[in-house]
């Protein structure tokens, strides 16, 4: 109760001091003068919108009757953008309180005309027009022409491809990259058809993850096409590099039938980096080193150096040790029958 009563009592002096200041003859005079600002503001207010202004209105585009068959392979622009030349007094009440109606396009009336429809400018300035006050001057419509694309019925599945480049963080790598969904339909005159065989995303640059990743990309659009739908979900599995040692045996190639050859040791230590998920998979059976005849008649010393000739596609960084291996070359003793 006594803060609600003291608020009362500080908004009763402080009304009272405004009032006190309002009845004071500064006051009056300043009062006076404002009022004097404002009816000056207001005459040349008046005198400016009488004078001739450009600017710019904007009025809402809509396609009708549209079949079922037919698919719009490039977006109508959503309005139209006029130029337009009046008074300024017309011209504030465009802003201020004259709706601009949606100019509704009809279909049948330009699909016999091909695959393209194009609308230029002069013909919709009538039909444009017709809502502007007859003072009004049309000046220039943006866009200058209209452009619809479609497709009766053509269209087939392509795959989903990605635009961009995606890097894991230091020690982790994208083991799978997964588009859902993985194609999409496209649609699009013959001539255009023909030279689509993929969607691509949209640029995505993307770098340091550690972790699985989702990302919902749109697709590049493409003149005179459509794709449906127009996105995929990209999800970028991520694993982390584990590094493993399997024990490899060194073969001979290119050898003649009666030659041998020994190596010491017989087995290489093969060291590489791999994804904890499939670490297990891997085995020693999945390499092949080898040393090469060709180049052991050119080797002067009697070191050789193993090569990896064979490894999975899911590895990385794959190193021999020891580089450097003996070996002798045995002459096979054939006997005759």
């Amino acid at each position: 109760m006594f803060d609600k009563q003291n608020i009362r009592v500080q908004y009763l002096r402080t009304l009272e001091k405004i009032r006190s200041f309002l009845l004071t003859k500064k006051s009056r005079e300043f009062l006076i003068f404002l009022f004097f600002v404002f009816v000056s503001f207001f005459f040349w207010l008046l005198q400016v919108l009488n004078d001739d202004y450009e600017t710019e209105l904007s009025m809402p585009l809509r396609l009708k009757n549209v079949p079922e068959n037919v698919v719009l392979t490039s977006e109508l622009p959503s309005e139209l953008k006029l130029g337009v030349k009046d008074r300024g007094t017309v011209l504030v009440n465009y802003f201020l309180g004259q709706t601009m109606y949606p100019l509704t396009l009809d279909f049948e009336e330009y699909q016999d005309k091909g695959n393209q429809i194009r609308i230029l400018s002069n013909t919709l300035g009538k039909r444009v027009a017709s809502q502007l006050n007859q003072s009004t001057k049309l000046v220039a419509i943006k866009p200058d022409t209209l452009e619809i694309f479609y497709a009766r019925g053509e269209g087939k599945k392509v795959p989903v491809r990605l635009r961009g480049e995606v890097k894991a963080e230091r020690q982790y790598y994208i083991s799978d990259t997964i588009f859902t969904p993985d194609s999409v339909m496209v649609y699009a005159p013959k001539e255009i058809f023909d030279t689509i065989t993929a969607a691509y995303t949209e640029p995505l640059y993307i770098e340091h993850m550690s972790d699985t990743t989702r990302h919902r990309a749109g697709l590049m659009p493409v003149k005179g096409a459509r794709f449906m739908p127009l996105y995929s979900d990209i999800t970028f599995l991520v694993d982390v590099y584990s590094e493993k040692t399997v024990e490899v045996p060194v073969v001979g190639i290119n050898f003649p039938e009666d030659k041998v050859l020994r190596t010491f040791p017989s087995k290489v230590h093969v060291t590489f980096q791999i994804g904890l998920s499939q670490f297990k998979s891997v085995t020693a059976d999945d390499f092949v080193v080898v040393i090469d005849y060709n180049q052991l008649r050119e080797n002067a010393g009697d070191k050789c150096k193993p090569v990896l000739m064979r490894s999975p596609a899911n590895i990385n960084y794959a190193r021999i040790s020891p580089q450097e291996i003996d070996y002798i070359i045995e002459q096979k003793i054939v006997f005759n029958d």
